[in-house]
């Protein structure tokens, strides 16, 4: 791979429960546990904070491909939802992804080729692809 961008960030405190920022200073969050997980939930989680970064990468990489065909993308948007859990055998934890794309202003066939191209494309995707399961639903169509 060709490193086009670096980005740098670094944790501190407690893990889930500390502090995250980066190296310039333009993202510095609080972390805190989920109340699921028996945190205060008073701050942003790794969860959270990796459903948006998959959301406006895909999203990205679906607006690339949508230029190069020349699609209509007008009120596209893509929904993320990372899930947490425990994996079989009591090995440790884990993660899955729920994606949920917005196309209204193309055709179903349309939507899918795109979709399909752009889990091609998006940097996420690539890095999860048979890592962890990524389910991904086009919710919304032209008629």
């Amino acid at each position: 791979m060709k490193t086009l961008y670096t980005a740098e960030a670094l944790a501190s405190g407690e893990g889930r429960d500390g502090n995250a920022q980066t190296n310039d200073g333009k993202l510095n969050v609080t972390l805190a546990s989920p109340v699921e997980l028996g945190g205060s939930g008073d701050g942003t989680n790794p969860e959270q904070l990796f459903a948006a970064g998959y959301a406006a990468c895909f999203h990205s990489a679906l607006r690339l491909v949508g230029r190069q065909q020349k699609a209509d993308l007008t009120d596209s948007a893509v929904a993320a939802k990372v899930h947490l859990g425990a994996l079989d055998g009591g090995a440790g934890y884990g993660i899955a992804a729920e994606l949920e794309i917005a196309l209204p202003a193309v055709d179903r066939e349309t939507a899918e080729a795109l979709v399909a191209k752009a889990h091609e494309v998006c940097p996420y995707s690539n890095a999860t692809r048979g890592n962890i399961t990524v389910d991904i639903t086009i919710m919304e169509v032209a008629a």
